[in-house]
């Protein structure tokens, strides 16, 4: 069967009453997978025997009829440890990494009976706007696959956007789930930080970070973000916070809801029929009855040097680690141990994780410190204080989820400074710690628009309502991507 066409909720009932079985499901994905993945190079490991063991096992004992999640077959970003599974954080680096425990993410998942299918092609270390400074080459758009998917959690949304898995796990840093969820006509979530643990997550800016989800649908989310929240006691910056039942509580009653619309989000830099096609979802939650406004975040204009400040800097740190000695790739031709740090960090990393750590090790230095990581910090504090005064009066922040639409393969990636721009509507929520979504609006040029909703500090519910709403006017997820182009 194409289990393309079903929400996982359908796709669980058909479970419980055995129309299907989960061996069934997961030996149809990997088909798909087989059929589909050499255009678009979404996977780097595939978990085939392990799946296909854990769904006889599911289908031997009966599917849980109280849980969503028993017997689906979910892919997951390859920065996700993962025990007795390859993890390469997309990296020369980690290319034979195989972790001894899993992520707390993946042992919650493993509880509710997901089941995992592979690991998913990425940016290196998650360091990328559009999946190409990959060690395990470039991920396809399946709209046009002469374009890029985003990044960094590129395959996380190819994947899912072409067929070949219902949902993945991605992560988010500043936008890296919801700019290449816009590009490939899906919906993605950050939730609130502190909301779902990091621990086992291989770490890229430790204050930023975040594990999210991507689907086509927004109750198949809300489904699996149900099922890794929670407090962990191995991560202190889990929070405490109740997890709600996200999928039995959307509500997508907008009426009364006020909704802010920041001018900067619709200034120079957003392509115009990007602006038509947000414009046109604004008015579709007006007649729903909520009122839009427009407002001003004027800080937002330093939202990206100020990230780049602050992730480069916890990169720089947080990456120390990966030195040739204790694992990871270790250079060959060395005679010293200077020899073993520098060339095993030189081989071993590609040119944007290298910028990265550069730029993170200069704004730490001694004598430039103040000058930019603690003035970085500062401007973030400001510009958390304009959106946590914005939310005293506004239910939700919209507006577009990226300045334009997937671009060439190639056209970009020499020039790190547009590439960065990439992130621009998407780092303030990074920033502030907030929930956010990108969901399909409409296409321009052939290619997908997204939605950008953010919502306050532990209303990751009123995204997903909010989303939902919105969804169920458009109803993106009937189109399906036409796989056309060279890969």
């Amino acid at each position: 069967m194409n289990y393309f066409e079903n929400s996982i909720e359908k796709l669980h009932d058909m479970l419980v009453n055995k129309e299907i079985t989960a061996t069934q499901l997961v030996e149809d994905t990997f088909d798909n997978i087989e059929n589909i993945d050499q255009k678009i190079n979404a996977f780097i490991t595939l978990n085939k025997e392990a799946a296909i063991k854990k769904a006889k096992q599911l289908d031997e004992v009966g599917i849980d009829p109280n849980n969503l999640l028993s017997g689906i077959p979910i892919a997951i970003k390859d920065n996700i440890i993962t025990k007795d599974l390859k993890t390469t954080a997309g990296s020369k680096m980690l290319e034979n990494f195989v972790p001894v425990y899993d992520a707390t993410v993946m042992e919650k998942l493993y509880s509710d009976g997901a089941i995992n299918v592979g690991k998913l092609n990425m940016d290196e270390f998650a360091m990328g706007s559009s999946s190409e400074t990959s060690y395990f080459g470039n991920i396809h758009n399946p709209w046009n696959l002469n374009k890029v998917p985003g990044g960094s959690s590129g395959g996380s949304a190819a994947s899912v956007a072409a067929g070949e898995v219902i949902a993945s796990l991605g992560t988010d840093t500043g936008g890296s789930v919801r700019q290449p969820a816009a590009f490939n006509g899906v919906f993605g979530i950050k939730p609130t930080y502190g909301r779902v643990s990091r621990w086992g997550v291989i770490a890229f800016s430790s204050s930023l970070d975040q594990v999210g989800i991507l689907s086509k649908r927004v109750k198949d989310a809300a489904a699996v973000l149900t099922s890794i929240s929670g407090k962990d006691d191995k991560d202190y910056t889990s929070a405490i916070e109740a997890v709600p039942n996200f999928s039995q509580n959307i509500n997508p009653d907008m009426n009364g809801k006020k909704i802010a619309v920041p001018k900067e989000f619709m200034g120079d830099g957003v392509n115009e029929q990007i602006k038509e096609v947000i414009a046109s979802a604004l008015e579709e939650f007006k007649k729903m009855g909520a009122t839009v406004d427009t407002i001003s975040l004027p800080n937002v204009k330093n939202a990206v040097p100020t990230y780049f400040i602050l992730a480069s800097s916890e990169a720089s740190s947080n990456l120390q680690r990966f030195d040739g000695i204790r694992y990871g790739f270790r250079a060959k031709d060395v005679k010293n141990l200077d020899d073993v740090f520098v060339k095993s960090r030189s081989q071993g990393f590609g040119d944007e994780v290298k910028r990265r750590l550069m730029l993170g090790t200069f704004a730490l230095s001694s004598g430039y410190y103040d000058a930019y990581f603690k003035k970085a910090a500062q401007v973030r504090t400001l510009i958390n204080q304009e959106i946590d005064e914005i939310f005293t009066k506004y239910d939700y922040i919209m507006g577009p989820t990226t300045p334009t639409t997937a671009f060439d393969i190639g056209s970009k990636i020499d020039d790190p400074v547009t590439m960065y721009m990439n992130d621009m509507l998407t780092i303030p929520a990074n920033m502030a710690g907030i929930p956010a979504a990108s969901i399909p609006a409409g296409m321009v040029n052939e290619m997908p628009v997204g939605l950008q909703i953010i919502g306050k500090k532990f209303d990751d519910q009123g995204v997903l309502n909010a989303s939902y709403a919105y969804e169920k006017t458009n109803k993106f997820y009937e189109n399906k991507p036409s796989l056309k182009g060279d890969s």
